[in-house]
């Protein structure tokens, strides 16, 4: 709860550090707060002026605010695990275009307001990098959201059922980048696909998608309830602004008993 400053004519005036620090923590400067006095003194050691305390103060408040949007950016996000590029194996995968993967990570394709998706088959880190490159965004200051194809349709056609879709929507429609992971894992029907429709015409040149799928494009039908002329219309504006990245190879999370 913020402290009220004693202000001229109250009863009883607090000493100067105590006003201060009052002061400070009603405008909530919390770093300026827990840190003035100890950069004062450091102030005073190296002659610093008025101008350059001040400076590092506000610079180290400036950077606490930034490290908290970026902590509530990550939050956001609803990652199921956090993965970073690092971490990738990139020696599994048999097949993989590795300047293209680092590529994205330069993040160009958000500004570009395009898309990328990841075809491969399961166990081959498209879910990874994903994830990855969600994070990365999170870290340059990027809103993210992250959800299966699965839980993104169940979430709207419960919030149709309720008439509560176009606020629903909105959450999918929102953030810069949006992370729809594993599909085509579990078929969709005309409804579910309708709903995902509404999905990626909404972000359509308005924000950047990722997708993750274990099938490849001619097999999107299948998805989409054999859907010929729902799936072109998805495809075509899916694709007008992407990059496919293609995973081939075995299985990762196999690789103990495929060695062994």
């Amino acid at each position: 709860m913020a402290v009220k400053p004693a202000m001229k004519g109250d009863t009883p005036v607090p000493g100067a550090t105590e006003l201060l620090s009052a002061y400070l923590e009603y405008l909530r400067l919390p770093y300026i707060r827990e840190q003035y006095e100890t950069l004062a003194k450091e102030a005073a050691e190296l002659g610093w002026s008025h101008v350059q305390y001040l400076e590092r103060l506000i610079e180290g408040e400036a950077h606490l605010r930034e490290d908290r949007r970026i902590h509530r950016l990550i939050r956001l996000a609803r990652f199921p695990v956090i993965k970073t590029l690092d971490q990738f194996n990139w020696s599994w995968p048999k097949k993989i275009n590795r300047l293209q993967v680092q590529n994205l990570f330069r993040l160009a394709f958000i500004e570009e307001k395009a898309n990328a998706i990841f075809l491969a088959g399961v166990g081959l880190g498209k879910s990874h990098l994903s994830i990855a490159l969600g994070h990365t965004a999170c870290l340059q200051g990027y809103s993210v959201l992250f959800t299966t194809a699965i839980d993104a349709i169940n979430t709207l056609a419960a919030a149709h059922a309720s008439g509560r879709l176009k606020t629903e929507l909105s959450k999918y429609l929102k953030p810069r980048l949006l992370i729809l992971d594993e599909l085509g894992y579990l078929p969709i029907d005309k409804k579910g696909a309708d709903l995902l429709f509404q999905i990626i015409s909404g972000r359509y040149e308005r924000g950047s998608l990722i997708i993750t799928s274990n099938r490849a494009f001619k097999k999107w039908p299948e998805i989409f309830n054999n859907d010929s002329t729902l799936t072109s219309a998805l495809l075509d504006r899916l694709l007008h602004h992407a990059e496919t990245i293609v995973l081939e190879g075995s299985s990762y999370r196999m690789k103990d008993r495929i060695e062994s």
